[in-house]
């Protein structure tokens, strides 16, 4: 044992410099791995190269269970075997690879293996939901050792021969979560059920834990390894888009129109920032609010979307309808100390070739939206389509704006229980109206929803299910990022953290107010979010990240930040393709 352990300290020796030039590693929650004591390593499998690099993130000799058929290469088997690599098939259960995986578990020592059984990506992976196979259960549970998991991304790209470059340096993430118990107390099968479970949760809390913190695109996630060199060949023969061959003009020119399209929205998005961060320095807590927000979130902690969100019958809505009327109005079910906001307005725009029986699609404007006149066209041509078309005028904003505010200034500010009450308020209106529209006939309804509208539109589809479609454009759906992270609410951190507003407080209320950490009513198939590549205040891989937990909605692209005219237009294109319209 002594020589082969000197045989992996001299591999890892060797192999650090090596990737050190070609990968840049980036590890959360390293000290777990410093457990004393046998345990079971237990990692997702994206390439040939993650053994590797897990290995040298972690302190402890591994002995790795790899694939029997590298054994039968002479060379190779010497070489794994020279390190305490031990085969195991895939395909069946193997007594020996079993006898083994225990007995140095028992000993003490640390036994790494892939319980997805080979190399896996998107729906086949057990981070996209694939069942996790057993054998790791088993191992622990006999063994009496617990199991670490362990989720690394990243290392696929190295497929592609480009990343080989010197000083490259290809982005590697590796994550390790808390040891889990082989739970002595329980019965043989109860014991690995619950491992089981644990184990699953870990890797995808994990997974989402290094997609949310490091931001990472579509490209960062997994890909089938195929994918990865097909695409470098593809590159290879087009000649490299970073440096276009001579006569490579078309690449060149869309490598400048996306720099200029990237600098012109990151301009205009750092100038509304700043705009909105000197509106906020209105608005102070004065140190105040702690206690406040605890018997909020103790209050509201309890409580269910349905609950939060529960929608009192507004019997006036329907007599409007009856009358045809193009404007309402009502006593919103939530008060508020602004008697303009108390009031609830919407604009209803009625299908002249189908009437109040249409479907109904729901618009709802972006935060201190500059005028309603584009959302009425748009109305327009939805009544054009066979549409109802309903606007719906947000709280703080348009006929509620209190007298002496900017419009929609009062609706995000350092004061978070308002800010909560009027996403609330917001999505009980809707479901009024929603309630009222049955009522006369309607069956069936859409949500057309821009940045703040689009986070109380997602906020909606945790208690109505009744959608053709749900386009949510640019949405914020990640309370901890629009807080503690948007370049807009740096006014609004500096006031939270005087009045020792810390983030474990807020997140209390994530399951009311945060989509990310929430899931639909409805089908997730109807969901269509839309995000602006440069966008820095609903970044693309906050949208990107809910895309794949609201698991069968679709992501569309706009080269926009956050602000821009092309994404509506973008977007009820693909509406059409997608027969939703």
């Amino acid at each position: 044992m002594g020589l082969k352990a000197t045989f992996y300290r001299a591999g890892k020796l060797l192999v650090r410099p090596l990737f050190g030039c070609v990968a840049r590693v980036r590890v959360v929650g390293g000290e777990n791995t410093n457990c004393s004591g046998g345990f079971l390593l237990a990692a997702n499998h994206i390439s040939h190269f993650d053994p590797f690099l897990i290995s040298l993130a972690v302190r402890r000799k591994i002995d790795w269970m790899a694939m029997a058929e590298f054994f039968r290469l002479p060379i190779v088997g010497l070489a794994l075997r020279a390190v305490d690599t031990f085969p195991a098939e895939r395909d069946r259960a193997d007594l020996k690879t079993i006898r083994t995986a225990i007995q140095r578990l028992k000993s003490g020592l640390v036994v790494g293996l892939f319980p997805e059984g080979g190399i896996r990506d998107g729906t086949r992976s057990l981070l996209e939901g694939a069942p996790l196979r057993p054998g790791a259960s088993t191992l622990t549970q006999i063994a009496g050792v617990p199991v670490l998991p362990c989720v690394i991304l990243g290392t696929d790209r190295l497929y592609s021969k480009r990343q080989w470059l010197p000083f490259r340096r290809t982005p590697i993430w590796i994550a390790f979560g808390n040891p889990i118990s082989h739970f002595p107390e329980l019965q043989k099968s109860h014991a690995r059920e619950q491992i089981e479970s644990e184990l699953t949760t870990a890797l995808k809390n994990l997974y989402t834990e290094l997609r949310e913190k490091f931001r990472l695109t579509a490209d960062d996630l997994p890909h089938p390894p195929r994918e990865r060199i097909k695409r470098c060949r593809a590159s290879d023969r087009r000649g490299d888009p970073a440096t276009p061959a001579n006569g490579n003009r078309s690449g060149c020119s869309a490598i400048r129109r996306n720099g200029i399209h990237r600098f012109a929205a990151g301009g205009i998005d750092a100038c509304l920032c700043a705009s909105i961060n000197l509106l906020h320095t209105r608005h102070r807590l004065n140190g105040r609010g702690h206690e406040e927000m605890v018997r909020y979130v103790a209050e509201c902690e309890r409580l269910t979307p349905q609950e939060y969100y529960a929608a009192p019958y507004e019997p006036n809505l329907a007599k409007t309808l009856v009358n045809g009327h193009a404007t309402m109005a009502w006593n919103s079910p939530i008060r508020t100390r602004f008697a303009a906001n108390n009031i609830a307005h919407a604009e209803f725009f009625r299908s002249r070739s189908r009437g109040i029986r249409a479907p109904t699609v729901l618009l709802l404007h972006a935060l201190m939206s500059t005028g309603r006149a584009g959302h009425h066209r748009w109305a327009e041509r939805f009544n054009e389509l066979g549409w109802n078309a309903c606007f719906l005028h947000l709280p703080y904003h348009f006929s509620r704006v209190p007298s002496g505010y900017w419009n929609g200034e009062l609706a995000i500010t350092c004061d978070l229980i308002r800010n909560a009450e009027g996403l609330r308020q917001g999505v009980i209106e809707l479901r009024q109206l929603m309630s009222a529209l049955r009522e006369r006939g309607c069956r069936e309804f859409a949500v057309l929803a821009t940045s703040y509208g689009g986070w109380i539109g997602a906020l909606l589809t945790l208690v109505e299910s009744d959608f053709r479609f749900v386009a949510l454009m640019s949405p914020i759906v990640n309370v901890e990022h629009a807080i503690w992270q948007s370049p807009a609410a740096r006014r609004i951190r500096r006031e939270l953290r005087h009045a020792n507003i810390e983030p474990s407080l807020v997140s209390r209320h994530f399951h009311l107010s945060s989509p990310l950490h929430t899931q639909p009513l409805c089908d997730p198939a109807r969901v269509l979010f839309v995000t602006g590549e440069f966008d820095s205040i609903a970044p693309a891989c906050e949208i990107e990240a809910i895309q794949q937990k609201w698991r069968g909605s679709e992501l569309l692209r706009v080269q926009q930040g956050h602000f821009g005219h092309r994404m509506m237009r973008e977007t009820i294109a693909r509406l059409k393709q997608r027969g939703d319209l």
